[in-house]
Parts: C-alpha cells; structure tokens; sequence
C-alpha cells in the first residue's frame, strides 16, 4: 500500500533528477546573487551558476564549511532581507561562535512537510500522538520535530528535555504512540522507568525516532527488547535546516533515504574532497535545493556514511547510518578509533549498562585512552572485573589499540539531556 506517500515521493528516479537540476540550479543563482561569501567563492573557482548544466557539474563547485558560517556570524549566509526571516535557530557554539541559521515561511512549511514525511515513514499517522522530547529552543531538534508532527495531523506533547521523572509520568498518562529523542536520552529513560518499578515493555510506546547524534545497530537492539518499540533513525542538521533531511523507512530499517528532492547527497574522500562511487564510504556533502533564506551549497557534514540504491522508497537514495564523524575520530598512536566502535563492545559485554565514557589523557608524550563503563546494577564483583578484561580484549583485538578499562558504580556517569558527550579530552590537564 502506496496510498500515504506525496508526490515527491512517487517520482521515479528520471523525474527526479531532473527536479533536481532545476532547482540545483535555481539555487546556485539565488546564492550568487544575495550572498557575498558564495559570490566570492564562485568567482575565485572561475565558475558561474549557468556552468552547472548537469548534476555531475556540482562537484566542481567549491565546499561551504561551518568555519565559513561562523566567519560570516551572525546573518552574513543570508541571502533574503531580514524583514523575510521568521524564525532564526543557532548551534550551542560550545567550541566558538554559534552558526545561524534563518527560515523564511517557505523554508519553515518546507521543514514542516520533510518531518511530516519523515514521522510517516517511520510508522507515524495523524492522529497518533507524538512526545517530543527533543530540546526546544535555538536547537532545532524540539521545534523541527514539533511542527512536522503537527503537519502530519498528530497531537504533540512539547515535552522537551530534562525532567526525566514527569517525562516517564507524561508517557504513562498521555499514551503517546511515538517518541522523538536522542537515542542517549532514551536511556536514560529507560533507567527513570526502571527505578520507578515500571516495566518500559508495558508503554503505550510503539515507535522511536532517534537523531541528533551517531548511535549503533546495538544500541537499536538495546532500546527495541527492553521497550519492545520499533526504533528508527531520523538525520538532520541545523546548517542544512535541521531534523528532516533523511528518514529511515520502518517496514525495512535498512538505511535512511534522504529526501533528494529538497536535499542533494555526495559523498566526498574525507581528505581529497573528491567525489567518490555510490556504495563507498566517505564525508556526506549536502546541498539544499529549496531554501530560501539561508541557501547552502556543497556542506561538508563531517558525518561518515555511502550511499546506496533506495528501497521502501525507490526514487531516494539510501544513507546508511551514520556510525561516526571525522571530526569525532580519535587518533590514538597512529590507530583511527570512533566512539561508536566502543559502544557497539561495551553493548554486547555481559555486566555492562548502555553508559560509557572515554577520557583522553596524556602519558609522557604518548595519548592514552580510557573507557569507564558503567556497571548494571546485578553485577558482582567478579563480573566487573571479567567485563573490564572483555573490553580491553574486544578493543585490542578489533580496533588494533590498547586501552584502560574503569567499570564504575551504577549511575556514576554523567546523563545526557540533549547530544551525549562520549569523549573528555583531559590532555591539556596532564602532564
């Protein structure tokens, strides 16, 4: 049954692609002519908007970074009178200046109908209703979700973040049927519902959908069996206009298909910026094709994925799941290490709760890493210690590097309300 898809979803690829060339091209003239930084840049490449006559001629357009949106802070990457924008969002702007963004009411009908469309292929109808239990605010993931539920007809709990005690209270009062969260936070409900003495198998919950931050095929299993939910996967960032751009499809969790009608996909060499083949892995480079109030153009997500033919919705490439980003890659003693390489190991060892850590430390001249794994509340003493060993082992023999392994006390670790922060960088603080 097909009835439920829109039209965009019902082109077939040569459709498709030539949608997307003309609003690729439409886009790469509104940026030149309404923003100085892609101005610029085009001119330095010696290229104009007309010399994109086909798809493949966009990788010869130069890369947008997000040093580039915080050089131009606050409204440079505007390419609209500000009397046009109607809502503004910004990142946290933890390691420097925030990166803006602005929507006109087209760019925010546009979000709305992309998380529509996302919350239905995960399983979502109007009528269900739909906790929210993303952050509100300047970050996008509580609004996005927020608004796109509502478009597809669903009554929304606007539950936000924190408070996890009134939110499992809220879940077992509204009943909602979906959950839209950080697979983090998630967690740490799991834990609220467990040490209220409610089984979290016995919720009105039917489906999760987890974005915001990379999480692992275990940690799917994990929140599946102990909350008996489909979970699946929702990819958006706020540069390119936030939850939205791709969606796994829950009749096949197999990969998120990105809504290539709205959101162009490359995958780049993370270290040439050459484009590769679908199906090899690479940086996610993504292009919007109907923006109006902040355009981007070829922006290097940092997030590691390939691409691959489409499935449950056949005209839309697949993404598969993101499981890491460059920028989050640790460098330990010439091996290349992701923290989700080390939650897929701390998962599956007996002993171990889903909450984990890594701390970065400086032994002489050398780096050192440790994991501190939090203990499930029934492991004894011996099984600590033997779920310690397993790490360490697991890490050595699949990752190719050696690691201290702390298996702490239950609770010990700090819980996430928003993105996790999986890795302390104590290296400026020792000697």
């Amino acid at each position: 049954m097909t009835d439920f898809l829109d039209a965009g979803e019902r082109l077939d690829r040569e459709e498709l692609a030539a949608l997307q060339l003309e609003r690729l091209r439409a886009t790469l003239r509104h940026a030149y002519e309404n923003v100085g930084f892609y101005r610029q840049a085009f001119d330095r490449a010696g290229l104009r908007p007309e010399d994109c006559r086909t798809l493949a001629d966009l990788a010869r357009f130069p890369f947008t970074v997000k040093a580039d949106l915080r050089d131009n802070y606050p409204f440079g990457m505007f390419a609209v009178e500000r009397s046009r924008v109607r809502r503004v969002h910004a990142s946290s702007g933890t390691t420097g200046l925030p990166t803006v963004v602005g929507y006109t009411d087209r760019d925010l009908d546009t979000w709305a109908d992309v998380v529509a469309r996302s919350i239905r292929a995960a399983g979502g109808r109007p009528g269900h209703t739909v906790h929210v239990a993303y952050g509100y605010g300047l970050f996008t993931g509580g609004l996005g979700a927020h608004y796109g539920a509502e478009r597809l007809g669903c009554t929304v709990v606007p539950a936000s973040g924190g408070m996890t005690a009134r939110q499992v209270r809220l879940i077992q009062d509204f009943r909602p049927e979906i959950i839209m969260v950080t697979p983090s936070y998630m967690l740490t409900l799991l834990d609220e519902f467990e040490r209220q003495g409610v089984d979290p198998r016995s919720t009105s919950l039917k489906v999760g959908v987890f974005g915001a931050e990379p999480w692992t095929e275990e940690m799917r299993r994990e929140i599946e069996e102990r909350f008996a939910i489909d979970a699946v996967d929702i990819y958006g960032l706020s540069e390119v206009i936030g939850p939205g751009v791709a969606q796994e499809c829950v009749e096949t969790k197999d990969g998120l298909h990105i809504w290539e009608d709205h959101f162009y996909p490359e995958v780049v060499d993370p270290f040439t910026g050459e484009v590769v083949p679908d199906g090899e892995r690479g940086e996610l480079v993504l292009t919007s094709l109907t923006k109006e109030a902040m355009p981007v153009v070829r922006y290097r997500t940092r997030d590691l994925t390939r691409l691959l033919p489409g499935t449950a919705r056949p005209a839309f490439r697949r993404m598969e799941k993101v499981t890491g980003r460059s920028d989050d890659m640790v460098i330990l003693r010439g091996v290349n290490l992701f923290p989700t390489q080390v939650e897929e190991i701390v998962l599956r060892t007996p002993g171990l709760a889903p909450h984990f850590q890594l701390r970065l430390t400086r032994d002489g001249r050398l780096d050192a890493l440790t994991v501190r794994a939090e203990a499930r509340a029934d492991a004894t003493t011996e099984a600590r210690a033997e779920a310690a060993r397993a790490v360490a082992a697991a890490v050595k023999d699949g990752i190719g590097v050696s690691v201290a392994v702390e298996v702490v006390d239950p609770e010990t670790l700090e819980r996430s309300v928003g993105k996790i922060r999986r890795i302390v960088d104590l290296r400026d603080t020792t000697p």
